[in-house]
């Protein structure tokens, strides 16, 4: 196992914190992954069906490449914005008024 040196030249081992920040991020390359998996083969079942009821071959091509779109914009909508939102409550501090 590959230990971290930092700016001292020391070596550091990896804390519990580092091992469990690594296994979030494998978590969630696979469930990408599986994602994009998933999609293509859904729409391509989905575009074999059309094609063989309409004795064509395209649907099915085409059904693998909607899938991965689709897979591809649920991904960014689930995970591509995550880091990149700032706190609503950043801005300056609202001033109430006093009704009286």
């Amino acid at each position: 196992m590959a230990a971290d040196v930092n700016g001292t030249g020391r070596v550091t081992r990896p804390t519990a914190d580092d091992a469990a920040a690594r296994a979030l991020g494998l978590s969630t390359g696979w469930t990408v992954f599986s994602y994009l998996i998933a999609g293509m083969a859904a729409y391509g079942i989905i575009g074999w069906g059309i094609g063989k009821a309409v004795h064509a071959e395209w649907p099915f091509p085409v059904g693998m490449i909607v899938g991965l779109a689709i897979s591809v914009g649920f991904i960014i909508y689930r995970y591509g914005r995550q880091g990149s939102l700032e706190p609503r409550d950043a801005g300056p501090a609202r001033v109430e008024r006093d009704d009286r």
